[in-house]
């Protein structure tokens, strides 16, 4: 059985409220960033400034130096931008390692309708990464990483539409390379979990439903834009639709059988 690799606890990326559902493991944080269409970055905007800036921005894990290293092993983070937004002119200007940054995402899978509304809850994967971002300048790793971040929006669709892009839009997108130095995860699974002196009263256990209802995301059929002049909707296409939606209602429905620890409260 081979080792599992787990970001160093640090200070900034401890996890202490609830900690038995913190996990520091690559694969499953990494597996947790890259389930996201959005994720959202925060950074410091300078002195002139006293609040902290969250973007909402497209990225993806992955390797340009190692391509076939897997979701489990040390990855960069890939963010997609435009040239001349501020992440972009702060990251080009800054020295040393990089520009600092946060990444966060989060995914709910169900809803916890417990006895109280206080023992109510989500089951949810949340991730946070810190690292240092530098501009990509390398022409074939921006390629690169332009193909990860378009394939991950949909399995497939870089060879599928009008690629390379020409110069002016190699010009104005600009890929951030996130040098990752630590990261969290943070999952909540399982059924309620509600406290004695609840559960042993039966006036509210008589009168209150308890369970989970599952969320997740789900993908509809697809529309053809007014322009479009291909009849049917490809087969790539309907295929990741079929895909993701059966494994998004799998894992959200599979959460909830997960048995908690008896410790674990809401």
């Amino acid at each position: 059985m081979g080792r599992t690799l787990t970001y160093p606890k640090r200070t900034s990326n401890t996890v202490n409220r609830y900690n038995h559902r913190a996990t520091y493991d690559l694969g499953a944080i990494h597996s947790i960033v890259n389930a996201s269409q959005v994720l959202h970055v925060s950074f410091n905007p300078g002195p002139e400034d006293p609040f902290p800036t969250i973007l909402p921005m497209i990225g993806q894990m992955g390797s340009f130096d190692y391509p076939s290293a897997t979701i489990e092993e040390p990855l960069e983070c890939y963010l997609h931008g435009y040239v001349s937004s501020r992440i972009m002119n702060l990251a080009r200007k800054s020295e040393g390692d990089g520009l600092p940054i946060c990444v966060a995402t989060s995914k709910v899978d169900g809803l916890v309708l417990s006895l109280t509304p206080n023992s109510h809850s989500y089951n949810y994967r949340s991730a946070v990464l810190h690292g240092y971002a530098t501009l990509v300048t390398d022409e074939q790793e921006k390629l690169w990483a332009m193909k990860l971040v378009t394939n991950s929006v949909l399995e497939d669709r870089w060879d599928h539409s009008r690629v390379p892009p020409d110069k002016a839009e190699m010009s104005s997108t600009v890929i951030l390379k996130v040098k990752i130095v630590d990261g969290s995860g943070k999952i909540r699974d399982g059924s309620v979990s509600d406290e004695r002196k609840d559960k042993d009263n039966r006036e509210v256990t008589g009168r209150v439903w308890t369970g989970v209802v599952p969320v997740w995301e789900t993908f509809g059929k697809p529309i053809p834009s007014a322009e479009n002049e291909v009849q049917e909707v490809p087969e790539y296409i309907n295929s990741f639709i079929a895909s993701k939606n059966t494994q998004n209602q799998a894992l959200a429905e599979g959460a909830v059988k997960v048995q908690l620890p008896p410790e674990e409260q809401s």
